[in-house]
């Protein structure tokens, strides 16, 4: 048995990881923040700290004769098309206080480190992504992420510390966060439906991905460290099934039982077109995982999506450039938020 910090634990996909790891019998120490994690997400058999991993001092205090033996670092600021526009926050939760959670596991003697990464590491190359590929980040989301995956590399050199890098890509399922607009796109789908307005798709909605069902996912997320073969390295991990926007709108209405909903085709916004991965590195170290097909998977979420009902829109995102400066879905999405008004931070 082992004791296991989750950064996140009361997060998306972090909330699934802690109730397997407890299923598994591990005690299971979680760090959130709350500001996308809900408490009600969390396995009343984990302990909960609210807390940031941004502030050193707490991270510090966290690891302090806890005798944590593995981090499973899923908090972040996961917004990757919004990450232009909010470089401060990207780069302070997503490489400082991943920095914080690096240190704190050197002095404190942890075992490895399981690091959630993304596709947006690959950038601008053409698909199916490949981990021997070149890695060329787009947008400071990426290139956040890469940061952190290089630094990992350079720790486990210098210092001995284990780490295991899984790139994921589009995770959908239970205890996504819904009245966030600015990201995933299930979730705001699902939303959208609830509150009767039109599925927003942005261009032609003939953007190609792999929209992988959270519990797929899981497993391999937590028995990472016990593959040695996979210490040190960065593996793609999620769905081989691909999907069009079009072909996920007509999935979730159909799930949601509304399948003659609107949509609005709202102007394109600069985006990869085709972003999906090969995924035979991961399946010949982990060995193969199932795949929930995405009628089932989002079968599964829709059922809990009209369990929890409509969500008000909101988001803890502040903009940090002035309003001329903002594409204009970013401008439409943010006007339709609280009061009306963007938020922005501007020079402030």
């Amino acid at each position: 048995m082992s004791i296991c910090l989750v950064t996140g634990g009361a997060g998306f996909i972090g909330s699934h990881l802690v109730t397997h790891l407890l299923d598994l019998r591990q005690t299971v120490l979680v760090l959130d923040d709350l500001s996308g994690g809900r408490r009600e997400n969390v396995d009343p058999r984990a302990e909960l700290v609210i807390g940031s991993v941004v502030d050193h001092e707490q991270i510090e205090s966290l690891f302090r004769g806890r005798g944590i033996e593995r981090v499973y670092h899923l908090a972040a600021f996961t917004a990757e098309p919004l990450s232009h526009f909010v470089k401060r926050l990207n780069y302070d939760v997503n490489v400082r206080g991943s920095i914080n959670i690096i240190n704190a596991s050197v002095r404190h003697g942890v075992k490895g480190i399981v690091f959630a990464s993304t596709t947006g590491v690959y950038g601008d190359v053409p698909s199916p992504l490949r981990e021997d590929g070149p890695l060329r980040p787009v947008d400071s989301y990426g290139l956040g992420k890469l940061l952190v995956e290089q630094e990992l590399a350079i720790t486990r050199r210098l210092f001995g510390l284990d780490f295991v890098a899984l790139r994921l890509h589009n995770v959908y399922g239970e205890n996504q966060l819904l009245a966030d607009p600015y990201r995933n796109a299930v979730g705001i789908f699902l939303n959208q439906i609830m509150r009767d307005e039109p599925l927003s798709v942005y261009g032609d909605g003939e953007q190609v991905r792999a929209f992988t069902y959270v519990r797929d996912i899981i497993p391999i997320l937590a028995a990472a460290l016990d593959v040695p073969q996979a210490c040190g390295k960065a593996f793609n991990l999620g769905s081989a099934r691909l999907s069009s926007l079009n072909q996920l709108a007509d999935a979730v209405r159909t799930a949601m039982g509304v399948p003659e909903h609107p949509i609005d085709h709202a102007p394109g916004r600069y985006e990869l077109s085709n972003v999906y991965t090969d995924t035979a590195l991961a399946r010949s170290v982990f060995g193969a995982w199932s795949e929930t097909g995405l009628a089932e998977g989002l079968a599964r979420t829709a059922r809990w999506a009209r369990r929890l009902g409509p969500q008000e829109l909101r988001s803890p995102i502040e903009l940090e450039v002035d309003p001329q400066h903002l594409p204009g879905w970013v401008r439409d999405v943010s006007a339709r938020i609280g009061d009306g008004r963007p938020l922005v931070l501007g020079t402030k």
